[in-house]
């Protein structure tokens, strides 16, 4: 084809990139990877390898070592030795091994390109343009949170050693996603990459090797999930596991980590909405869905799979995307020309097959072009399937392939409940031409990263993780330090409860008792709806004091009672839509009704606790303390505008999480519980409170007070009654978004069960706070527990 031609057909040729370097530096190992463990190569304990092939031709590559338990102990043990020694160099050293990383990355960014492409069977231009750079980008932007950690981070510290899983569909990326903010807060680190593609991972060693880190900071350890990686998650001495892979890998990592302690974050599945409505630039809506759910040929956690189309121009948007899909280019993933490379294995070509033959039979409309494919190789064509039901299994589970559904909707509101029909929520991405409706449909989609008039946008400088079964935890931007942080004041909680002196054994004394209350019963209700209610099953326990003497009783819950109250908490929605200041409003009327009544509260406490009257005093006046300092919070903690991309304003906002179970400690039984609520009910929560399990009478006493104070019903509901049992059940409730348990309740039997719906949770491990300290009871760390981030990117200019 001569230029005259070129110009009249506008079609263009081939644009292979080489692999040659790549190929000698295989061939410079004699395609045989060990272990990188203690900043030495070392052979596999059993001396098994797995070999690893091209998908774009099934080429072999490389022998890669298959790491075993033992493997496993050795890095962690490696990891161990250095982490004193890398904490003691401080924030300076660190950032000058992450700045020489960066650099090493940007010096052979071409090579670490091609192996990925080799290795993955992605485009060259993907891994050229957007994989590699992002890396580098994370290890830069890390060297500078490394520098600033002593005053940025001034009341944390490191973790400790962290285990690291990583997937097989952006292996640099998710390294350096994972790697460059640990080393930054001082942990040190071992890495288990996919076992489809390790060989970045491995050149990434030699990068290590070749700035001088320190032998054991960065140990990695390939082989398979079953093996090794459940031994790195398994290991007593991980401090921490980071996860990015399927849903349901996810929960299996969530049970074997249960009551553990240890810190944990998931970043898992999605099927993620693409939402064009009437007024959007139609041509540019076209192109995004190719960004969104052809990129790296569909293998992406965030990829835009639902394709939600108004009504109106539902025909001709599905025209114009069956025209441009005509037009993708399926081939070598080394021609820098082609837009889609190969399926990463054998097995996950299949699994889309599966999946689209179920599509086909549930009776969706299925459009496939007839793309030109190679014949050896694991590719698969763009698809589209329309007339699709919200039930349709194609329409509820991830395929993870270039596969995209699509259903219509007529009104805005339709599209946020369509966008919101699914157990993920890991990303969205709206196309309008009107930023009133971008802007309001946003907040009201429950996901993570949430990108206006564009896709898959990403940077080191703005947190990225999901909602519900997506995951939970950030990575980049200040939001993903914290993952690999701790509060310095977590070593000074006590290893028993810490509870004020208590009087003689003796009779109720007559200033803790209420002379208008003798002779009738003194059985308090729960309290659900706004509501006082009688418990379901009809039984009451009995309420002591310290010393065994009968005071009152209370109802005992039971799972009706709970799942009455998390409806009530479910159905509240008008306190969420309140503003901070509204709420703060309402929390501040509430400190002012309870000084009202601070003597008789305070009574109450003595007569639970046996302590001095002075104490339980001191104890009101510190609850009332509390309340303020969150309502002083609630339109104050807010959020901020990331330095991302250009062009691009990034805001990270602080969103409630939903309905939140909270389990009150026994000690300080008025302001444990109101230490526990306020914070959650601050941001906009919903909860649903089981009050100390000896001393829950303060507690319902407060339910007065809610009554009184322009709470709405159904924002705080109350359930008395054994703590294990109560917990047990709201850790299995599919409606409860989040737990905490500073009470009796089990963590290791709270966080099994949560992880079959993939609730957040917060538990003590068998430490106390003392609660009467502001530095334990109160601050920042509450309110991040009762959030969750949403970033929302919005382009500007021309």
């Amino acid at each position: 084809m001569d230029i005259k031609e070129i110009y009249n057909t506008m079609e263009y040729g081939t644009a292979p990139e080489s692999a040659s370097a790549a190929i000698e530096y295989l061939e410079n190992h004699q395609k045989k990877f060990n272990l990188f463990i203690d900043g030495e190569w070392q052979k596999p304990i059993s001396e098994k390898f797995e070999k690893t092939y091209n998908p774009a031709n099934q080429e072999f590559l490389a022998e890669i070592a298959e790491a075993g338990e033992a493997d496993v102990d050795l890095a962690v043990k490696a990891a161990n030795k250095a982490l004193p020694e890398w904490v003691k160099i401080g924030g300076f050293e660190r950032a000058k091994y992450l700045y020489a990383i960066a650099r090493q990355l940007q010096k052979h960014s071409r090579l670490f390109a091609v192996l990925e492409t080799l290795d993955n069977g992605k485009p060259i231009r993907e891994t050229r343009d957007i994989d590699i750079p992002i890396a580098i980008r994370h290890f830069y932007h890390h060297a500078g949170w490394a520098r600033l950690m002593d005053t940025e981070m001034k009341d944390y510290q490191e973790v400790g050693v962290i285990g690291q899983i990583i997937p097989w569909n952006f292996p640099l990326m998710m390294l350096a996603w994972k790697i460059a903010p640990a080393l930054a807060m001082g942990n040190t680190v071992v890495l288990k990459p996919a076992e489809l593609t390790s060989l970045s991972a491995l050149l990434f060693a030699e990068i290590c090797e070749k700035v001088g880190l320190p032998k054991g900071v960065v140990n990695i350890v390939t082989g398979s999930g079953t093996v090794a990686g459940s031994a790195l998650v398994n290991h007593a001495d991980v401090h921490k596991v980071a996860f990015t892979g399927s849903t349901n890998v996810g929960k299996i990592l969530r049970r074997e980590t249960a009551g553990s302690g240890k810190k944990i974050s998931l970043e898992l599945g999605g099927k993620s909405p693409f939402i064009v409505f009437e007024d959007a630039d139609l041509d540019a809506a076209v192109e995004g869905v190719v960004d969104a759910i052809w990129f790296n040929q569909g293998e992406v956690c965030c990829a835009g799979s639902r394709l939600l189309v108004q009504e109106s121009v539902a025909e001709k948007f599905y025209a114009k995307l069956k025209t441009r899909m005509a037009k993708l280019r399926i081939g070598n993933p080394m021609d820098k020309s082609i837009d889609m490379g190969a399926i990463v294995s054998k097995n996950q070509i299949e699994s889309i097959k599966n999946l689209v033959k179920i599509g086909v039979e549930e009776g969706c409309e299925l459009f496939q072009c007839e793309n030109e494919m190679p014949e050896n190789g694991y590719f698969y064509p763009p698809t589209l399937f329309t007339n699709v039901s919200t039930t349709s299994t194609i329409a509820q589970e991830e395929i993870f392939g270039p596969v995209l559904v699509a259903m219509t909707f007529r009104s805005h509101n339709e599209a946020v409940a369509l966008a919101n029909n699914t157990k993920y929520g890991l990303a969205a991405s709206i196309w309008t031409e009107n930023i009133n409706i971008a802007l309001d449909i946003a907040p009201k989609i429950k996901a993570g990263s949430i990108w206006i008039n564009c896709t898959n946008q990403f940077d080191a400088s703005s947190g990225f993780g999901g909602y519900r079964e997506s995951g939970f935890g950030r990575e980049g931007g200040k939001e993903g330090l914290y993952e690999y942080v701790k509060p310095k004041l977590n070593k000074e909680f006590a290893d028993q409860p810490i509870l004020e002196a208590r009087t003689e054994n003796q009779e109720p004394r007559v200033e803790n008792q209420d002379s208008r209350f003798e002779g009738i019963d003194k059985t308090a209700k729960m309290y659900i709806n706004g509501k006082q209610a009688r418990p379901d099953g009809g039984y009451s326990l009995d309420v002591m004091d310290f010393y065994g003497n009968k005071i009152g009783e209370v109802g005992e819950g039971n799972r009706k009672d709970l799942r009455n109250a998390v409806e009530a908490a479910r159905n509240e929605k008008s306190w969420s839509g309140m503003t901070g200041h509204s709420r703060a409003q309402v929390l501040y009327y509430l400190a002012e009704n309870l000084s009202y009544r601070a003597e008789e509260f305070a009574k109450r406490i003595a007569s639970q606790t046996n302590q001095s009257l002075k104490s339980a005093e001191d104890e009101v006046e510190k609850s009332i303390e509390r309340i303020y300092y969150y309502a002083a919070m609630a339109d104050k903690y807010d959020g901020k505008a990331h330095s991302t991309v250009q062009r691009m304003t990034t805001l990270a906002m602080p969103e409630a999480i939903g309905v939140m179970a909270i389990i009150c400690p026994d000690e300080n039984p008025l302001l444990g519980f109101i230490s526990a609520i306020i914070p959650a009910i601050s941001m906009g929560n919903t909860v649903v409170v089981v009050p100390s399990e000896k001393s829950p009478l303060s507690a319902t006493d407060f339910y007065q007070i809610l009554e009184t104070s322009d709470v709405p019903a159904g924002t705080v509901n109350i359930v008395t009654g054994n703590q294990v049992e109560l917990s047990t059940e709201l850790a299995k409730h599919y409606d409860v978004d989040g737990i905490w348990n500073f009470g009796n309740g089990d963590c290791k039997t709270i966080e099994t069960l949560a992880a079959d719906s993939m609730k957040r949770s917060w538990c003590m491990y068998g430490k106390y706070r003392n609660w009467m300290l502001a530095e334990q009871g109160e601050g920042e760390e509450f309110l991040r527990h009762a959030t969750e981030i949403k970033n929302i990117w919005i382009p500007y200019g021309a």
